[in-house]
């Protein structure tokens, strides 16, 4: 059983909330969760002290039983200073389309 550190979403249409959970992997996004660990409202403004919420000793916890955090959560925990974010790099993304397959069709020619 892989379990997962992961936001589901709660509040109105068009005003969401999330819950920040601890889930199997399996289980759908809003669905069956194992323990709630806090919230996040993006509603609010960064700056804001309750926009995340978090109860830290349980997340450690979970962390350590080997739970698996998604990556809006990892951003959260690198933020808090609790686990490292290794920087994602695609640079294939920033060329356009056209030349990624006028490249693509030439490595494969050549």
């Amino acid at each position: 059983m892989s379990v997962v550190i992961r936001l589901a979403r709660a509040g109105t249409k068009k005003r969401p909330v999330y819950h920040v959970v601890v889930a199997d992997s399996r289980f759908p996004r809003d669905g069956r969760f194992i323990e709630r660990l806090g919230y996040f409202n993006p509603l609010l403004p960064k700056d804001n002290e309750t926009r995340l919420k978090l109860d830290m000793e349980k997340v450690k916890s979970w962390l350590a039983k080997g739970a698996q955090p998604s990556d809006r959560v990892m951003r959260f925990l690198d933020a808090a200073g609790v686990k490292k974010r290794e920087a994602r790099n695609n640079p294939e993304k920033a060329v356009p389309r056209k030349e990624r397959k006028a490249q693509a069709e030439a490595a494969a020619k050549g």
